[in-house]
């Protein structure tokens, strides 16, 4: 008997302890989604079919670029591990319009963040990531060509 009161007390810890951590990621990420900004996917869509100046940033891990990509005139890859050590470098206008983006939004928003803190005035993360695209229908370029995500109907 002890010893289950011992483990179930051990795994109230345990979950809270995990719920707290999730808390203070979810505070981080929505302070920079509203440090950032968010761009709806169908703005981003805009500017890219009127060819407007943006460059589109996938922050993701290589091994996820096969998920897809978002196809813009200029894109760009730079994990967000690597973003503060290869930006400075590969991007040397301060005004240019960046829109960052992962598979769901988190790490594009925390990446869009650091960004404007690193003199980048019109960084931005796309609303919803990658999934946030794919479900308003746009095309993502994957190694089979350009895709298209089709709602059941």
């Amino acid at each position: 008997m002890k010893v289950k009161v011992i483990l179930m007390v051990a795994s109230l810890m345990i979950g809270s302890s995990l719920m707290a951590s999730q808390a203070e990621s979810e505070k981080l990420i929505s302070s920079a989604k509203q440090e950032a900004g968010e761009m709806a996917p169908k703005e981003l869509k805009k500017m890219i079919d009127e060819q407007k100046k943006v460059i589109v940033m996938d922050v993701r891990e290589e091994n996820q670029r096969a998920e897809g990509e978002i196809y813009a005139t200029n894109t760009m890859a730079i994990t967000r591990g690597n973003l503060e050590f290869e930006v400075l470098n590969k991007v040397k206008d301060k005004n240019a319009v960046i829109v960052t983006y992962c598979r769901g939004g988190s790490r594009g928003a925390l990446a869009a963040q650091t960004l404007k803190k690193l003199g980048y005035i019109n960084a931005t993360n796309l609303q919803g990531g990658l999934k946030g695209w794919a479900q308003e229908g746009y095309p993502i370029e994957t190694g089979l060509g350009v895709t298209l995500l089709t709602k059941e109907q």
